[in-house]
């Protein structure tokens, strides 16, 4: 079966909308994705018919609901091709995965002058965390150069991986570029020199399918709203053993098995990192998310988004005065970009009028941006529900702010 965006575009009731009185081009996705219509069901459902706290109660309405929460997780396991259910928590979203890692593994771990090893294209939630626990440790943040086209190199980043170095954190996409790093053999250097891994997959999960196990990585984490599904919710992949090995980061009700004001017995997997009363809805939601995207011919849907990618290239750039920031090799579908004499949010503002919805900043990449030497880019970026109509909807729009702004 051919794969049309303008059928499965249909399931997604936001993109229906008319904005100042034109179709919306929903063109942020990398900074949130627009809800399937299944998801929204989920959501609903539960808070109809199933709602109550989950692993607490011995009547219908929790066990149901424990059942939807733990059938989500399943659910995820599968997906991710993890070995257990003990190897998925979850969490807010791909920030509080880092950061419990960066508190709950990397702390302990770190001495004096260790090293964390990141690149130069992460995301501020890849970035901060292991700031804060080089400032607690005093451990050492070293960072991988990317050269012009925003590209990491595997032999620039060998080379940064000594014998202090004690963890490798990285993006799978970058955010701000769209770059595709070379995960696979950055985590089999990482690996070989015995050095833990975590990958930032918010950006990649929607994309193209992830196997844990066949990747070799660590952790692994992403959050639910990047993927069609509800905010606040992501996982926190990571293995078994290192997560046992790992003390709680948080305290509360069921990461607990007893509880005296002499000592406390906690939680085995995944309950040890996941205190206090969960978003049961969202994830729910989320289980439902990874179902439509198990159902989606996965292979097509991302031919659609690298013809998407294709095809902006090639509009935008005949564009006078448009420049590209970031031209790697290997993309993911969102283009980064810059209009001479049309501030990035002027000219978000201009698309806006006309339908069309864009990113607009720094997109929480600050050293990209002072690489680059700008201070905000607009940021296109494209889901399988995008048509190339809408994209050349976007290449007029913004030869029209540039008339505007000349």
């Amino acid at each position: 079966m051919t794969f049309s965006a303008s059928e499965i575009r249909q399931e997604f009731p936001a993109l229906a909308r008319v904005i100042h009185g034109k179709p919306l081009a929903y063109l942020d996705s990398g900074a949130s994705a627009q809800r399937h219509i299944s998801v929204i069901e989920a959501v609903n459902d539960y808070e109809r018919n199933y709602h109550a706290n989950v692993h607490r109660g011995v009547h219908t309405l929790s066990e149901e609901a424990t059942a939807l929460y733990e059938g989500a997780r399943a659910r995820i396991v599968k997906f991710l091709g993890a070995k257990s259910s003990r190897e998925i928590i979850f969490t807010r979203g791909t920030t509080e995965a880092i950061n419990l890692v960066a508190q709950s593994y990397a702390r302990p771990l770190l001495k004096i002058n260790d090293e964390i090893l990141i690149t130069h294209l992460e995301h501020h939630a890849n970035i901060v965390p292991w700031q804060m626990v080089c400032e607690q440790t005093g451990a050492k943040l070293v960072v991988v150069p990317m050269d012009s086209q925003g590209e990491i190199h595997l032999e620039a980043a060998i080379a940064l991986m000594g014998s202090r170095t004690r963890m490798f954190a990285c993006a799978h996409v970058s955010n701000a570029l769209g770059t595709v790093l070379p995960i696979q053999k950055l985590v089999e250097a990482a690996k070989a020199r015995g050095i833990t891994t975590l990958i930032d997959g918010a950006q990649a999960i929607a994309h193209f399918p992830v196997n844990v196990q066949a990747l070799g990585c660590d952790f692994y984490v992403f959050s639910g709203h990047k993927m069609f599904a509800p905010t606040g919710t992501g996982v926190l992949y990571g293995r078994e053993a290192l997560l046992e090995s790992m003390p709680p980061w948080q305290g509360g009700g069921d990461m607990i098995l007893t509880v005296s004001f002499t000592k406390t017995t906690y939680n085995g997997l995944p309950n040890k990192f996941e205190a206090g009363t969960p978003n049961i809805s969202g994830v729910i939601g989320l289980g439902a998310a990874v179902d439509f995207l198990n159902g989606l011919d996965r292979a097509a849907a991302h031919a659609h988004e690298t013809a998407l990618l294709d095809h902006a290239t090639d509009r935008l750039r005949k564009i006078p005065g448009l420049e590209f920031i970031g031209t790697a090799t290997n993309k993911a579908s969102l283009v980064s970009f810059l209009v001479k004499g049309v501030h990035p949010h002027d000219l978000g503002t201009v698309l806006n009028d006309e339908g069309i919805a864009i990113r607009a900043g720094h997109h929480c990449a600050m050293p990209v941006m002072e690489y680059f030497k700008v201070p905000a880019t607009a940021r296109a970026s494209f889901a399988f529900y995008n048509t190339l109509e809408e994209i050349d909807r976007l290449g007029g729009a913004i030869e029209h702010a540039v008339k505007i702004f000349s």
